[in-house]
């Protein structure tokens, strides 16, 4: 299993994970995003990690205090993701089905698996990844959109409704009204 990191301009880094191991905040900044500010280093030796924002999921080694301080201190900022919105990150909704589309049935060993998921990223035209981030902003684009319409007040507790490519609507509950706000107010500066 690998970590996976990207840019609208293109591959960043690739961390292998243990296998058969849970990956902790612990081992995540530890491991992954050392190497991951690295690279971002190398690729921008002017700027480095300034200007970058950080999207990932809401997975608890992402959201993790640990995670979100080495974030901080690295000169990080994040990006909130709505929860339970994996049709809203990148990697869901197009690198991970796209590497799975070429890595089928091609390998049988890690290594092989390896070469062959590093000379698919590498196959990736740089016009792809931009057009990923272009959609990304679609995606983000119809949540704003419609967001007037879609808070809605449900036996004293707040819902929200987004919009997504796949289904009309889809329902969670959130646990206030400000953290509604501060994501919708996240994507409002960042995609405009």
């Amino acid at each position: 299993m690998w970590a996976i990191f990207f840019r609208s301009s293109g591959f960043v880094e690739a961390v292998a994970l243990e296998e058969r191991k849970t990956v902790t905040a612990d081992r995540y900044t530890r491991v992954c995003l050392p190497k991951v500010i690295t690279a971002i280093e190398s690729q921008r030796e002017k700027t480095g990690i300034r200007g970058i924002l950080l999207h990932h999921d809401n997975a608890s080694l992402h959201t993790a205090n640990r995670t979100r301080g080495v974030l901080e201190n690295s000169g990080f900022k994040t990006l909130l993701h709505p929860p339970y919105s994996p049709d809203l990150a990148p990697c869901h909704f197009w690198l991970f089905p796209r590497l799975k589309d070429q890595l089928r049935g091609g390998s049988s060993t890690n290594e092989e698996l390896r070469g062959a998921l590093f000379q698919a990223i590498r196959d990736i035209p740089k016009e792809e990844w931009k057009k990923c981030f272009d959609n990304w902003f679609t995606r983000m684009k119809k949540v704003l959109i419609v967001r007037e319409s879609i808070l809605k007040i449900f036996n004293g507790q707040f819902y929200y409704y987004y919009l997504t490519c796949r289904s009309m609507s889809k329902l969670f509950q959130c646990p206030s009204y400000k953290h509604i706000e501060r994501y919708i107010y996240s994507l409002k500066n960042y995609v405009f």
